[in-house]
């Protein structure tokens, strides 16, 4: 590929999140690491001399030196961050969740809409492996359960558990539901702080989907699944093993039926040789083995080259500040402090 094609990007914020982009773009060869940005100088300097790329002075510096950029700051600084970048025309995959709340949410939006900069957020979920493999099938769902739990790693603990780790599955959710928001009910407890560690919120939509929610970071143990009922199939899938498996009531419903009907008639009278997981026929989906950060800025370089619609856009990304704040508000009269 030729230096002209290549995409010269840019990290801002040389946390965990941030270090984790560098690495990738470092290795990804559709671009150039131009440079990274830290507020502070020796977190900068760590990260260019470990991904081969120099430490950039500010905002203006990474604005002339970059055509895209990641924003890896903490939240309530997104829109400080990328209202610069975004008035010089500069593409911003902007970490989840987008905003700290929805009016900053709606900065961003406008800010793009009006400079005509790209806008991709970090909702990394949404490239998964499994969950790509589960939006091929096409499926409407009916009703959907998702549990995210996970021991206290006491990082972002500043911030509630559902902008913390739900807003994951809220922007999965409101992916698979394609419907608006019709009510939203809530419990939430604060363990440790002023803040909610623990959430359970139930989501109903507009086109009758309705969604159950769990998260928490007081667990002893880490689960990360989401399950889809709909009229022809049920998938359950795992985030954390990149796994998934299908079950279709078409492929199932002769079987069962057949059996329910033996029973009747008396010809299976020991119902405890039965056994439901070996009557149905249940299908592992195809996962591909693609990191999912390496798909998510593959995603973001190929939108800023091509002049494509983002995969997670500014507007999906302040959906899910909508919603986290509606479950946020739902729960606030009944949480225990």
């Amino acid at each position: 590929m030729s230096q002209s094609n290549i995409v010269p990007v840019a990290v801002v914020g040389c946390g965990r999140m941030g270090r984790l982009h560098a690495r990738v773009y470092s290795q990804m060869p559709t671009v150039r690491l131009a440079g990274v940005y830290d507020i502070n100088p020796a977190s900068a300097a760590a990260a260019a001399a470990d991904y081969g790329t120099q430490a950039l002075s500010g905002l203006q510096e990474v604005a002339e030196h970059a055509r895209a950029v990641t924003v890896a700051v903490p939240t309530e600084q997104h829109l400080t961050v990328a209202r610069p970048l975004l008035e010089r025309g500069v593409a911003c995959l902007i970490e989840k969740p987008l905003a700290k709340g929805v009016s900053e949410a709606r900065q961003i939006v406008e800010l793009s809409s009006r400079h005509g900069s790209l806008v991709q957020v970090g909702h990394t979920e949404r490239f998964n492996p499994a969950v790509r493999a589960m939006e091929r099938l096409d499926i409407r769902p009916r009703y959907l359960e998702v549990t995210r739990i996970s021991p206290l790693t006491f990082r972002s603990i500043d911030v509630g558990v559902v902008l913390d780790m739900m807003i994951h599955d809220i922007d999965i959710v409101l992916k698979l539901a394609q419907s608006g928001v019709k009510k939203v009910d809530a419990v939430g407890v604060s363990v440790i702080g002023g803040v909610e560690d623990v959430c359970n919120a139930r989501v109903e939509f507009d086109n009758g989907c309705v969604a159950s929610l769990t998260a928490s970071r007081m667990a002893l143990k880490t689960e990360r699944k989401l399950r889809v009922f709909s009229a022809d199939a049920y998938v359950s899938l795992d985030y954390q093993k990149r796994y998934a498996l299908v079950a279709r009531r078409s492929a199932n419903l002769d079987t069962l039926r057949a059996v329910v009907e033996k029973i009747r008639r008396g010809e299976i009278q020991d119902l405890s040789q039965l056994r439901y997981d070996q009557l149905v026929k249940v299908e592992e989906l195809q996962i591909d083995d693609v990191e999912p950060l390496r798909a998510e800025l593959d995603a973001f370089i190929n939108a800023v080259v091509a002049g494509l619609p983002p995969v997670v856009s500014a507007l999906d990304g302040l959906a899910a500040v909508e919603l986290a704040q509606r479950i946020v508000e739902s729960m606030a009269p009944g949480m225990v402090l």
